[in-house]
């Protein structure tokens, strides 16, 4: 939970202030976890602070919240042409996705249980960024790594808003997004590197290295 909270703060994901009656609190609360790989073993354990979604108020403290994620054809599509061209797939997974999302619309949360400040006890926190569970939590993540992969030069399918592609001379790399969990593949393992490294400088990712596991499904190649 220290850990949890500690990112939260050095990541300016809100500061303090006074509470206002005008002010639509949000609550929140700890949710655990155990994630587990593809043997089922356990690989680690997780706290999260999640916001209480269900007190946001529709047109008040969030509007859109449509986020697309990667269709299984366009995975089963990237796969093949990878297995016949003799690609490899790199799997990254970002930590904290949702925290990289800025918040548009104003919105105050409860102070996180365990954690109040004893000389603010009444203050909340004024977000400036994204938290689990907020209605618009997904939308606002995509659009920040759909900005940072334009920005180096990818495109988005038009039949998939979820993959993203670069083409320069005979150089080809795909991206594919499901929410944190992120597919990178391409003819130049060069340039996948090197789009990894400007990730990195970005966001905080976990290299899982080459595809072994994505969405409850194994992979080998052979």
């Amino acid at each position: 939970m220290s850990k949890e909270f500690n990112a939260l703060v050095s990541q300016g994901t809100w500061n303090l202030v006074p509470y206002a009656p005008n002010q639509n609190v949000i609550g929140c609360k700890w949710v655990f976890r155990v994630k587990r790989g593809k043997d089922e073993q356990v690989e680690c354990y997780k706290a999260r602070l999640v916001a209480k979604g269900f007190h946001q108020k529709l047109g008040s403290d969030y509007f859109e919240t449509f986020s697309p994620v990667i269709k299984l054809t366009t995975i089963q599509t990237i796969l093949s042409i990878t297995v016949s061209r003799g690609w490899k797939i790199h799997q990254l997974d970002i930590n904290n996705a949702f925290l990289y999302g800025k918040i548009d619309d104003q919105l105050f949360l409860q102070q996180p249980v365990g954690f109040i400040y004893p000389n603010l006890p009444h203050h909340v926190c004024w977000l400036h960024k994204s938290l689990y569970r907020l209605k618009q939590a997904p939308r606002m993540w995509f659009r920040e790594l759909k900005d940072f992969l334009v920005s180096h030069g990818f495109t988005n399918s038009r039949s998939d808003s979820s993959l993203f592609i670069f083409h320069h001379d005979a150089n080809w790399l795909y991206v594919l997004v499901y929410v944190d969990d992120i597919l990178i593949t391409g003819s130049s393992p060069k340039a996948i590197n090197n789009l990894i490294t400007a990730m990195g400088s970005k966001f905080s990712w976990k290299n899982l290295g080459q595809l072994d596991f994505f969405l409850r499904a194994g992979s080998y190649s052979n």
